[in-house]
């Protein structure tokens, strides 16, 4: 069949879009794929790198101004508009984490019992340093004790290492099990049960700061440019072994554990940080350095034991701690336990060597290394406030009332 020719109007039409399409190209500048390099898969890696040209830096505070001159609180505030409201209102926040009793009048109700004592009588999480009397919100006091002479009669009686009496009377302390491993297993015999999780009637996240109260918590300015992430763990999981020695081995990093260790033995950190040092006159254990050593790195490298869900563990906190950036294998709900653009989510990478190019390039960027700081420098917290009130440090309050409400040792048997 024989084609009809264009007419005239037609082929004006086409002549002067396409003029019309020049002339604004002029005029518009169109951005280099070159300049923009981001993981497509994560929406948390919100700031494309800026520079096509690298400019590595060691200065943790000149990254911070120049980050303030090209983009500043107001901006991030602006991006992160929805977690900041959120911190604000926290009866907003996510499922995976429990409400926090702020002591507002309108929200207290009357205590059953308004004295509780608590009595530990087995534990590997809870730090000696937490014994206490504490003055709780609405008027309810507690006291949290190892000792069987200030705790003569408990209202409650905390087991993590060994099981609760399998009955209890009416009139026996209530029986508290806590859990904060990955499986978190009830006994079976407890009237009030603790873990890591939202589900469950005391929720404990990993958060506190009261493990080791004589640790150095010394931050350095100085960030290496030519080592880029620390690692260290001594239990050689397989499954985490491979996952680290796959990443690691594209990165450059020191390994201050068992499990891979590339600095000449173990316990070498002081070597490498004397100012690190708590106490020259005290025996130094590793925990005691470690914020101050991983704070010397731009990224820490965080690969829970288990990945599941809420499972967010001290990891992951202490990288946050420390001043560097976690690059974090864990729980899938990771979002819901952090500040909005802290942490480098390895799973949302295609795959390692993708997530290799992003963390060398991030470490050639002040300014969007600076980025991963701004939730800390602008107060932009959002589900991290409930995640700190959620720690251990307050679990003393929370779990006497609980207990409270449940009457104390007037509680019915069972």
């Amino acid at each position: 069949m024989q084609l009809k020719p264009f007419n005239s109007l037609s082929i004006a039409f086409m002549m002067g879009g396409a003029f019309l399409i020049l002339f604004l190209c002029s005029f518009l500048e169109f951005p280099s794929i070159s300049t923009s390099i981001q993981p497509m898969k994560d929406p948390n890696l919100s700031l494309s790198l800026t520079k096509s040209t690298p400019d590595p830096f060691t200065n943790l505070i000149s990254a911070f101004k120049k980050w303030d001159s090209q983009v500043g609180c107001a901006h991030f505030r602006g991006k992160h508009h929805e977690a900041l409201l959120q911190s604000e209102n926290q009866n907003g926040s996510s499922s995976s984490l429990q409400q926090v009793q702020l002591g507002i009048e309108s929200e207290c109700r009357d205590p059953k019992v308004e004295h509780i004592s608590v009595m530990v009588k087995g534990w590997t999480w809870i730090p000696d340093n937490l014994d206490n009397l504490y003055s709780c919100p609405c008027g309810l006091s507690c006291l949290w004790t190892k000792s069987s002479v200030l705790a003569d009669k408990p209202d409650a009686l905390l087991f993590e290492t060994t099981t609760p009496p399998l009955q209890r009377n009416t009139g026996d302390p209530l029986r508290v099990y806590m859990d904060l491993e990955a499986g978190r297993k009830k006994s079976g015999f407890e009237d009030l049960f603790i873990s890591y999780h939202a589900k469950d009637d005391v929720q404990s996240t990993y958060a506190g700061a009261l493990f080791h109260n004589g640790r150095n918590y010394h931050v350095s300015s100085y960030k290496h440019n030519d080592t880029l992430v620390y690692w260290s763990s001594s239990r050689c999981l397989p499954q985490r072994n491979k996952l680290a020695y796959k990443l690691l081995s594209l990165l450059p990093h020191h390994s201050f554990g068992k499990c891979l260790n590339n600095v000449g033995g173990l316990d070498m950190a002081l070597s490498f940080y004397p100012e690190c040092a708590s106490d020259a006159g005290v025996s130094q254990k590793w925990w005691d350095h470690l914020h101050c050593a991983m704070s010397h790195y731009k990224f820490v490298l965080a690969i829970e034991n288990t990945m599941t869900e809420s499972y967010v563990t001290e990891k992951l906190f202490y990288a946050l701690d420390s001043g560097a950036v976690p690059i974090y294998f864990g729980a899938p709900n990771v979002w819901d336990f952090v500040p909005p653009h802290s942490i480098i989510d390895g799973t949302k990478f295609s795959n390692l060597e993708e997530l290799a190019s992003y963390v060398k390039a991030l470490a050639n960027d002040p300014v969007a290394y600076a980025e991963y700081h701004g939730w800390r420098r602008c107060g932009v917290m959002a589900n991290y406030v409930k995640t700190r009130a959620l720690s251990l440090d307050t679990l003393p309050c929370r779990l006497c009332e609980a207990v409270s409400r449940k009457g104390g040792r007037n509680a019915r048997g069972k």
